[in-house]
């Protein structure tokens, strides 16, 4: 079974566009991570753009909720490493709105530190 994950923790494994993050769960990066996960909010936000990319506008509309919150809750998760700013396009009035999509990375959050070994099935 160890042979099937890395052995170091907070690193990249793959090629660019699909890289996998690995993060022992009392990594920084992790807790900022969970801790952004933890809001309906964001989640539906994060799974709204899984089906497509799309504006702050267009997705307080999907997830139902004020722009204001899903501004919040895009910066979070653009924080995490979970989304990214894909292009612009224009309103109806003429205003730059970013698109957003989520990462091409994976992410596997480890409990346990780098020293840990998993021990083999007997």
């Amino acid at each position: 079974m160890s042979g099937l994950l890395p052995s170091e923790t907070n690193r990249r494994v793959g090629d660019e566009d699909g890289e996998v993050r690995v993060l022992p769960l009392e990594d920084e990066e992790a807790a900022q991570l969970i801790d952004c996960l933890a809001v309906d909010t964001a989640r539906a936000t994060l799974a709204a753009l899984q089906d497509e990319a799309a504006t702050a506008s267009e997705l307080a509309d999907v997830v139902n909720t004020s722009l204001q919150n899903v501004r919040h809750h895009l910066e979070k998760l653009r924080e995490a490493g979970l989304v990214r700013v894909i292009g612009t396009k224009y309103s109806v009035k003429g205003r730059e709105m970013k698109v957003y999509a989520p990462t091409r990375d994976s992410l596997v959050v480890c409990v346990g530190g780098a020293t840990d070994r998993f021990a083999s099935a007997e």
